[in-house]
């Protein structure tokens, strides 16, 4: 379900591919945070297998009329403190939402899947 984002000269509709994006393109720019992984639908896994970018790739979005969710899948760098890496995560995600679209996410759900060595592929 799209979010509807309403003010004083009218609404705007945005998909929730598009705010999945925003939010992994604000992610993947966190410090401590290696990649994201893949969510346990098939839509990555496929978009990965044919080497197309997928900016959106590990976000998870729920919206409701009254409600937003985002879920992320991350891989973390090595070494790095997992609270803090989460922590800075849902802060930049949630601000990047409130700056771009005007919405407020009610819950950022963070996935840790898996760990990267720095240098590893």
């Amino acid at each position: 379900m799209p979010t509807v984002v309403v003010n004083e000269l009218g609404k705007v509709v945005i998909a929730d591919e598009v705010i999945a994006t925003a939010a992994g393109i604000a992610a993947l720019d966190c410090y401590g945070l290696a990649d994201m992984a893949p969510r346990r639908g098939m839509r990555d896994s496929l978009s990965g297998f044919l080497g197309r970018e997928n900016p959106g790739r590990g976000v998870e979005i729920t919206s409701l009329p009254d409600h937003l969710e985002v879920d992320l899948s991350i891989v973390v760098s090595y070494g790095t403190r997992i609270p803090e890496v989460a922590a800075n995560l849902r802060e930049k995600v949630r601000y990047t939402l409130q700056e771009t679209f005007g919405i407020k996410a009610d819950k950022i759900n963070i996935h840790v899947q898996g760990v990267k060595v720095v240098g590893e592929r």
